[in-house]
């Protein structure tokens, strides 16, 4: 993991497409970022991305369980 320090209105490149700004600390609440990139290119928050994971699993499983119950002889397995 690359660690930096940014003043506002400092940049970082990463590669040629994607550039982060640093806009200005809010002290304890946080920073704010800006990220200009392509709009082909997802740029997600990880506490979404978790979670919209984590819910894409549960109804996976709870589709793959609907699936068993429908099977002759495994109704009373599950």
């Amino acid at each position: 993991m690359l660690v930096l320090t940014r003043k506002p209105g400092e940049k970082i490149m990463i590669g040629d497409e994607i550039v982060i700004t640093f806009l200005e600390s809010r002290g304890s609440e946080g920073i704010r970022i800006g990220i200009d990139a392509p709009r082909h290119l997802a740029i997600k928050r990880e506490e979404i991305f978790e979670a919209v994971a984590g819910a894409n699993l549960e109804a996976a499983q709870a589709a793959a369980g609907d699936i068993l119950k429908g099977l002759p002889g495994q109704a009373h397995q599950l």
